[in-house]
């Protein structure tokens, strides 16, 4: 068996502040609601200078020190890691300047952390902040059981 395997290398990042998530209204079918803004780490790229390098693509924002703060996985094709692995490195920052924009991928809004519930969020989106804000977890895994995707929190 080869340990070696197929992976996609992604990051998303939580910018926020004392009372405020930013969140993209992504427009993507395949994880469409509000979420957080990311994308793709580049061949050769550091995983740090991809979540800065992202966050400015997509928010306009020049972040500063993004705290890695958990990893998400998934199964790259058919709900099947031997397929290969998607997965997606989890930062988090407060420190953040420049002017915020939209991007293609979806329109970029401040949502009160109060008012979380009240907008259409992706389907994960809590899990996935108590995984990268609560410090007993660093962790987001799916697999798949019997055709349903399971979420492990760890």
């Amino acid at each position: 068996m080869s340990r070696t395997e197929i992976t996609e290398l992604t990051v998303l990042c939580l910018i926020h502040d004392e009372e405020r998530y930013l969140l993209q209204d992504r427009v993507s079918e395949d994880w469409k609601g509000y979420t957080l803004p990311g994308g793709h780490v580049e061949p050769g790229e550091s995983i740090v200078d991809a979540v800065i390098r992202e966050m400015k693509e997509e928010t306009g924002l020049t972040i500063r020190s993004p705290r890695l703060c958990g990893i998400k996985q998934f199964p790259l094709k058919d709900g099947d890691y031997a397929n290969g692995r998607y997965l997606v490195f989890l930062y988090e920052t407060s420190a953040f300047e420049g002017e915020l924009v939209s991007s293609d991928e979806g329109a970029m809004h401040w949502v009160e952390k109060k008012e979380i519930n009240n907008v259409n969020l992706v389907e994960d989106f809590l899990e996935l902040i108590d995984v990268m804000m609560n410090e007993n977890y660093s962790e987001f895994q799916y697999t798949v059981e019997d055709g349903n995707w399971i979420v492990h929190k760890r």
